[in-house]
C-alpha cells in the first residue's frame, strides 16, 4: 500500500522526544503507524488508542478518515500524544471551524515538558546521594 502525500496535508506533532508526521486519508477509520496496524503498534492499549482517536471523535469524523502516521523517537505514550497533536493540527488546517471545537479540550496545545538534564554530583536530575552525618 503506497500512498502519495502532499506537503500541505501534513500535521506535525511533538511530545517529549517523539515526532509524528500525520496524514488524514479518506477511509473507514483505520489507523496505520509506521506501515503497521495501529492496534498492533500501540500494543492494543486502550489508553493510547483513545488518545489518538479523540480529536476525530469530538468532531464525529472517526469513520470518515484513516490516520496514517510516521513516528520516531520516545516511547509509546509520547508517540500517541504526538499523533494526537498532529491529527488536531491537521483538522484545523482542513477547516478553521474545527479550531473552536478542539481548542477547549486542549488538543492544540503542545506539551513542552521534556526530561530535565542530569547535574554533576547528583545521581539523576535532582536525586542526590544519601546524606551521611559521620
Amino acid at each position: 500500500m503506497e500512498l502519495i502525500f502532499q506537503k500541505n496535508n501534513i500535521g506535525l506533532g511533538k511530545r517529549k522526544q517523539s515526532i509524528a508526521r500525520v496524514f488524514l486519508v479518506p477511509g473507514e477509520g483505520n489507523l496505520i503507524i509506521n506501515k503497521t496496524s495501529g492496534d498492533k503498534y500501540l500494543q492494543y492499549n486502550e489508553t493510547y488508542l483513545t488518545t489518538v482517536w479523540s480529536p476525530l471523535e469530538k468532531l464525529n469524523l472517526e469513520k470518515q478518515f484513516d490516520i496514517v502516521a510516521l513516528v520516531n523517537g520516545g516511547g509509546l505514550t509520547g508517540q500517541s500524544q504526538a499523533i494526537q497533536l498532529g491529527v488536531a493540527r491537521l483538522l484545523c488546517k482542513m477547516d478553521q471551524e474545527n479550531r473552536k471545537i478542539l481548542k477547549p479540550f486542549g488538543f492544540l496545545t503542545r506539551d513542552s515538558r521534556i526530561k530535565e538534564r542530569k547535574k554533576y554530583g547528583l545521581r539523576k536530575a535532582r536525586k542526590a546521594p544519601q546524606y551521611s552525618k559521620r
